[in-house]
């Protein structure tokens, strides 16, 4: 029953279904998750329901201009919340703050590195400073786009759409120069020997969640909830909360550059933020520090110091940005 509670699941009933997306790296995630699930529940059967999204058929415009929260996302969970798939692993940075009503998240998996990564040409230097003016460095991510051109005003960003293989493909055939990718997406696909370099943090931050896997899963789905559970690693969900909450409170999505990370140490939860225009020659900057159970608060008290410094301004350009370009889509149509 959709939203309702469902009998305990086990091998001897029917598999227990995730839904992924089709790509290399979604599958990656996907297998991850189902070998995990297995070796915490003895005779488990899991299997992988492929579901292809808004994000994955268009891959001819740049991110912002075709959707914004649960691009490659909502489909995925509508095959949770219909009943055609039990649960369903995402990218946590992909997910929306706001999930689906009767949705919840069942488990967050350990994070692998948050870092973003250069991956340049054979032909040219392999560290961001030292890019030739006017090297073509392509990203589909307007957040780092405005961190490029925060750093090198003089490079070229052009838009650049596909997996990560297509776009490793477009690296090394030279179509651009360079290119940034997710560090843990490089990881998790066996090419980490194709970073040139990380992009440090907190000087460089990452998009809210970057490096950490989650899977959603029907809110009153009591059983599905309790298989997840053993899954999730509480210093990872912790730290994504903070992150998770400052980017509610902003109310970003992928239209706006906004960057974000958090870590446990030593029983404290540390909290960098930055909001940026998206020429990166405005950026705004804040860090916090608290109780890793008090980490929404974090993240919604950083927000709004961000917002105070001048935050604000920059998402009212960015938003009356946006109107003024759908009102030209319009006016066209």
């Amino acid at each position: 029953m959709v939203g309702g509670e469902e009998p305990a699941l086990t091998s001897a009933e029917r598999p227990f279904r995730l839904a992924s997306r089709g790509s290399s790296l979604a599958l990656w995630q996907a297998e991850h998750v189902a070998g995990l699930l297995r070796n915490s529940h003895a005779g488990l059967i899991v299997q992988i329901h492929v579901v292809k999204t808004t994000g994955d058929r268009v891959t001819d415009l740049p991110l912002a201009m075709i959707g914004d929260r649960g691009l490659f996302t909502r489909e995925v969970d509508t095959a949770v919340l219909d009943g055609r798939a039990d649960g369903a692993v995402h990218s946590l940075k992909d997910l929306p703050t706001r999930l689906e009503e009767g949705l919840a998240l069942g488990a967050i998996l350990p994070r692998e590195d948050p870092s973003d990564a250069l991956v340049t040409a054979p032909s040219v230097p392999g560290n961001l400073a030292d890019l030739p003016s006017g090297a073509r460095v392509a990203t589909s991510s307007l957040r780092r786009r405005a961190l490029l051109l925060a750093a090198r005003p003089d490079l070229a960003t052009p838009d650049i759409r596909g997996n990560v293989d297509t776009r490793l493909a477009k690296v090394a055939s030279g179509e651009v120069d360079a290119v940034v990718l997710a560090a843990a997406g490089l990881r998790r696909l066996g090419r980490a020997d194709r970073i040139d370099e990380l992009l440090d943090v907190p000087a460089w931050l990452p998009a809210v969640g970057q490096g950490a896997l989650a899977v959603s899963c029907r809110e009153r789905d009591e059983p599905t909830r309790a298989l997840l559970a053993p899954l999730t690693h509480d210093p990872t969900e912790r730290a994504t909360a903070a992150e998770r909450s400052l980017l509610r409170r902003l109310e970003g999505g992928c239209q706006i550059p906004i960057g974000a990370l958090a870590t446990v140490v030593s029983g404290r939860l540390a909290l960098h933020g930055l909001i940026a225009s998206l020429d990166g020659r405005r950026l705004v900057r804040g860090e916090g520090e608290g109780l890793p159970g008090d980490a929404e608060a974090l993240g919604e008290e950083l927000a709004e110091r961000l917002l105070r410094d001048g935050g604000g301004a920059i998402l009212a350009d960015l938003r009356a940005h946006a109107a003024r370009d759908a009102a030209t889509e319009w006016t066209r149509a």
